[in-house]
């Protein structure tokens, strides 16, 4: 049960669709655990650790966004950030037919007319993903080789948004000579839902 800084947090983010929210995380609590997408020990924490954590990340979309989410896995951040922002359109990027599946099923469930869904690797994405503005990824890879993954579906043009923990700057510097192969103008780290969050988002974000 939502209460106290959480609730006002889901409040401020998903707005009207908090009850679509609160319906995926119910979905998250029951059949992504049984069928192995989440593990049963996340239960406690699925707001904050990880729904939360993924929506927050709304606020570096621009409006009428196309968004490609590589990795999808159980919606995150790709669901949450449909949620958040219905002025969005978000591509699903996910290879695994179980978690396909699913994804297909709780989307018809929240009835979310902004989201579609690919069974494929992100590599193999292009054509089918169409133009895409924004790419977004969660615990897919290190930097180093994400950059492979999903750069190629902005086509030159656009940006990526890479959910990270602490040791990004690491990561980042890993990844110096390939983020100028792909000219990357521009690589920062940001900071995002402090103000609503205890625990913050990190996020690498990495304009062509």
């Amino acid at each position: 049960m939502l209460e106290g800084a959480l609730l006002e947090a889901a409040q401020t983010v998903f707005g009207s669709r908090l009850g679509a929210a609160e319906q995926y995380v119910a979905h998250l609590a029951s059949s992504g655990i049984v069928r192995g997408l989440i593990g049963p020990r996340e239960v406690p924490r699925l707001w904050e650790r990880h729904v939360l954590n993924c929506a927050v990340v709304e606020s570096l979309i621009p409006d009428g966004a196309r968004v490609g989410d590589v990795g999808s896995g159980a919606g995150l951040p790709g669901l949450c950030l449909a949620l958040a922002r219905p002025d969005i359109s978000v591509t699903l990027i996910e290879p695994l037919e179980r978690r396909v599946t699913w994804l297909h099923e709780v989307v018809a469930d929240l009835g979310l007319s902004n989201v579609r869904i690919l069974r494929m690797r992100g590599e193999q994405a292009k054509e089918e993903a169409g133009e895409l503005d924004v790419v977004t990824a969660r615990a897919v890879s290190a930097l180093t080789g994400l950059v492979d993954i999903t750069l190629p579906l902005l086509d030159g043009s656009g940006q990526l948004l890479a959910l990270k923990g602490r040791n990004v700057q690491a990561e980042l510097d890993k990844a110096g000579k390939k983020l100028k192969r792909w000219k990357v103008q521009d690589a920062e780290v940001l900071t995002v839902g402090q103000d609503l969050l205890e625990e913050p988002t990190t996020v690498v974000r990495l304009s062509l």
